[in-house]
């Protein structure tokens, strides 16, 4: 593999500028959802969209956190790696409980979530980070995880949301949690980021990874809405 030769900016610098050529597609989908008539009705399709997408989070740092400790000792990206995951993954446990209890606040039955499948857009989302974990590198999931967490709702997004829907302002707790956690990890992330003698083809890796996510989570939220059926 070659190694990289574009030193003009940080590899974190390089990951976000790509991130952001296609991050208007998220956040289009997103706006659509917020102004959405229908908002207070979609909230909880949301939620569960959102719960499909961050129940697998810990899973897949833990395929990679594995990928990684089996590699580590001869793929310095690997060495770095493997102990960030070990950090992080803790970090993100039972976030996915956060949601549950949200959609109880609003009326859902917690048993419910996990006998529905999810969409097939969100495993595509998801599925295609184990592909590139466990058929390419493990590094590559790092895109994923920059776009999930570089870019969290704002504490005003959610205001206008509990706004618009006029729910309990309680379940918002997970929005409003990853408005606070995600600036925090998101600098812990790009100093892990800035560390890595990561080859080219493996920065390219990352940055397809992050830029499928967008794609296919901007998709999510639209089809989340597209076949929503009204209450009769």
């Amino acid at each position: 593999m070659s190694v990289k030769t574009d030193v003009a900016a940080s590899e974190s610098k390089r990951l976000r500028r790509k991130i952001e050529l296609v991050l208007p597609e998220l956040i289009g989908a997103s706006r659509r959802l917020v102004d959405d008539p229908r908002i207070a009705e979609l909230y909880p399709e949301y939620l569960f969209t959102l719960h499909c997408v961050i129940r697998a989070s810990v899973p897949l740092m833990e395929a990679a956190r594995e990928q990684a400790r089996k590699l580590a000792k001869e793929d310095p990206v690997c060495e770095i790696l493997a102990p960030y995951l070990d950090e992080h993954i803790p970090e993100e446990r039972e976030h996915d409980d956060w949601l549950l209890e949200d959609l109880e606040l609003l009326g859902e039955d917690r048993s419910s979530v996990s006998v529905r499948p999810p969409s097939p857009t969100v495993a595509a989302a998801v599925g295609a980070q184990y592909y590139w974990i466990l058929h390419y590198h493990p590094v590559a999931l790092l895109g994923y995880i920059a776009l999930l967490e570089g870019y969290p709702p704002s504490i005003e997004l959610v205001d206008e949301l509990v706004d618009r829907t006029g729910h309990n302002r309680g379940a918002f707790r997970t929005l409003i949690a990853h408005a606070e956690l995600d600036p925090g990890h998101r600098d812990e992330l790009d100093a892990v980021l800035d560390r890595l003698p990561v080859t080219r083809e493996q920065s390219t890796a990352m940055g397809l990874s992050a830029i499928y996510s967008v794609q296919t989570l901007a998709r999510a939220i639209d089809e989340l809405r597209d076949g929503f059926a009204e209450p009769e």
